[in-house]
């Protein structure tokens, strides 16, 4: 993507009232957002994030067949969130938000309990061991996620990473957590949800492509 493109879509960013981009600052010291996001949509509805939504297709979607839940996706790179933000109001989906921030700011953007359901699609898998603290399923970013879930609240992982997907299933049964369903390939898994099958990225349309299995974990966490 060019740099005048990228500029033209920062600044539409900026006009949209879907999108949110607090800079670090504001995120870290009491965030104006945070335990009053049911005030943000209007109404009580559950609230349930993607995480690294890149162009927003998964929190779209999730939001144009869930009318009566709210979606915000969260992500650092705004001129690709930019395709989703404009697309929810171009639709007049008014439960959809999108805010540019850092993913491990999460437990500033959301007080405790606040979050219903959290969706991670096809995240770095940071495969060196010194990139460890960095994967979006490690124990310090659990502690996060479990800080801003209700009591019941599931998270959700959807990789093309057979590393990702085994890496986070040994550390959940290792700490005792509750895996509700888990496969190695959700297109050839009869039992897969249609919210896993229904909808797909523009990079998991690419993995597919090239033969690679699509994985998926959904549970919740004991701590």
């Amino acid at each position: 993507m060019g740099s005048k493109n990228k500029l033209k879509r920062f600044h539409e960013n900026e006009t949209f009232p879907n999108v949110i981009q607090p800079t670090r600052d504001e995120v870290l010291n009491n965030f104006s957002h945070q335990g009053k996001w049911h005030s943000f949509f209007n109404n009580n509805n559950p609230i349930s994030i993607e995480l690294g939504c890149g162009k927003g297709e998964y929190t779209i979607a999730l939001a144009e067949k869930n009318p009566n839940k709210n979606f915000i996706g969260i992500d650092i790179k705004g001129a690709r969130f930019w395709r989703g933000a404009k697309t929810a109001l171009e639709n007049k989906l008014t439960n959809v938000a999108f805010i540019r921030t850092q993913i491990e700011l999460v437990d500033c953007i959301f007080d405790k309990g606040e979050v219903d359901e959290i969706w991670i699609t096809f995240p770095d898998p940071q495969i060196k061991y010194k990139r460890t603290k960095h994967r979006m399923t490690n124990q310090d970013f659990l502690l996060k996620y479990n800080h801003i879930l209700k009591e019941d609240g599931v998270i959700n992982l959807k990789t093309d990473s057979e590393f990702m997907h085994g890496y986070t299933l040994g550390l959940l049964h290792g700490e005792g957590h509750e895996v509700l369903h888990a496969n190695h390939d959700v297109y050839k898994d009869y039992y897969s949800p249609d919210e896993v099958t229904g909808t797909q990225t523009f990079y998991e349309k690419k993995y597919l492509e090239k033969g690679k299995a699509i994985t998926y974990i959904k549970f919740r966490l004991n701590f």
